[in-house]
């Protein structure tokens, strides 16, 4: 079991982390792109390379100065799919919305489909399944074998590391991806979906890992679902979604739990991404420690100085978003440094600080946007621009 301390700011240098997905190598890529697709592969050979993959990745991440780091989500197909294994009653087929700014450039859309034609990919927006019957957990053996293989791979470096994190994504973003054919109301899937999640969350953490609860949902849904309804129809969703993401942690250790929020991992115009501001409010309202928030690419980059009116509580810190995961750009340590400095004097506290990516680097299989060795470099970058940082504002 990992140390539970050393998994928040501690005060004497800024801390990296990261976002969760890292590059996995081309078979395993396939195999998962294969399965998504519905093909049968090789489960034991599928288990095999996910192993050695998370086996390699570990000393990548810290070799690159990670001081917390995870299993680079080698194992599952997407961030958020690889739940099909993991739950009941679900079947059919759900239809995913197009994102409101990728529509309203044609040109664009078109470059962007010709980009991903023919690659192999676990998709996002096709081949999804739908909630057609009761939602139930049954992953326990599936997240014990991923605990388990995680703690191997990590047990070279645990005098490297902080602490270490796996990620499980929140009630709202599997019921926007994987829609309610069954329950009565939103809120009741919604219960349904914390309840059933609540044994993921809590295996991770009896593991001794801190726990990330991805909610794209929070932001990402306003450009999607909710693009042709009011804003406030879309507040109401996210105060849906927190309310059953307090529930499904109720009584775990709040201090070990982080909280991520983006706008969707794609390379786009992002010019209808709702403002932090208008939904800081309401994920302030989730019962966690940490939040995880893109800081880094250039339609967010200011948004920081909305804690300066939205402060965090005492007890809560940020981890921020300051390698961008959509570019090959590798961003100079100053760069990284000065973002860092700029966030910190928002938030009023350096100490309650660690260094982030805006995202994962391969949300799903195969969608990555960045060349894996540039993803390395990009890591490295962010440990210097850390260490940068924390001598000027920590001494």
């Amino acid at each position: 079991m990992m140390e539970e301390t050393g998994l928040r700011p501690d005060g004497t240098r800024i801390l990296c982390t990261h976002t969760g997905s890292l590059p996995r190598p081309r078979a395993l890529t396939q195999l998962h792109a294969r399965r998504a697709r519905g093909e049968a592969v090789d489960e034991a050979a599928l288990v095999q390379a996910a192993r050695a993959a998370v086996e390699s990745i570990v000393p990548k991440q810290v070799g690159a100065g990670i001081d917390i780091p995870n299993n680079g989500e080698q194992g599952r197909e997407s961030f958020v799919l690889y739940l099909r294994d993991r739950l009941t009653g679900l079947g059919g087929e759900s239809r995913r919305t197009g994102w409101q700014d990728v529509d309203a450039y044609p040109e664009f859309k078109a470059e962007l489909q010709a980009a991903y034609a023919g690659k192999e990919t676990a998709s996002m927006t096709t081949n999804l399944p739908a909630a057609i019957g009761p939602v139930r957990y049954v992953g326990e053996a599936a997240m014990r074998a991923e605990c388990e293989e995680f703690q191997a791979a990590l047990e070279p470096a645990r005098d490297r590391i902080a602490g270490a994190f796996l990620a499980a994504p929140s009630p709202g973003i599997v019921a926007a991806v994987v829609q309610n054919r069954h329950y009565d109301s939103e809120e009741a899937y919604l219960a349904a979906l914390a309840t059933a999640l609540r044994s993921e969350y809590a295996a991770i953490l009896e593991a001794g890992f801190t726990l990330q609860l991805d909610c794209p949902d929070l932001a990402l849904e306003r450009h999607a679902s909710f693009r042709d309804e009011p804003l406030a129809n879309f507040i109401a969703f996210c105060e849906k979604v927190v309310t059953a993401i307090n529930c499904a942690i109720e009584g775990l250790p709040r201090d070990r739990i982080r909280l991520h929020v983006c706008w969707g991992n794609y390379e786009a115009p992002h010019d209808a991404d709702v403002p932090l501001e208008e939904i800081l409010p309401t994920i302030l309202q989730a019962r966690v420690a940490g939040f995880v928030l893109p800081f880094a690419n250039p339609r967010h980059a200011h948004e920081h100085r909305a804690f300066r009116r939205l402060p965090l509580a005492s007890d809560q810190y940020l981890v921020a978003g300051v390698i961008d995961t959509l570019t090959n750009f590798v961003e100079h340590p100053e760069v990284v440094a000065e973002r860092l400095e700029r966030i910190a004097d928002s938030i009023g506290d350096p100490t309650r600080l660690m260094a982030g990516t805006d995202c994962g680097f391969d949300t799903a299989a195969g969608r990555g946007r960045v060349a894996p060795d540039v993803v390395w470099a990009k890591l490295r970058s962010m440990r210097e621009g850390a260490d940068i940082a924390s001598r000027r504002l920590l001494g």
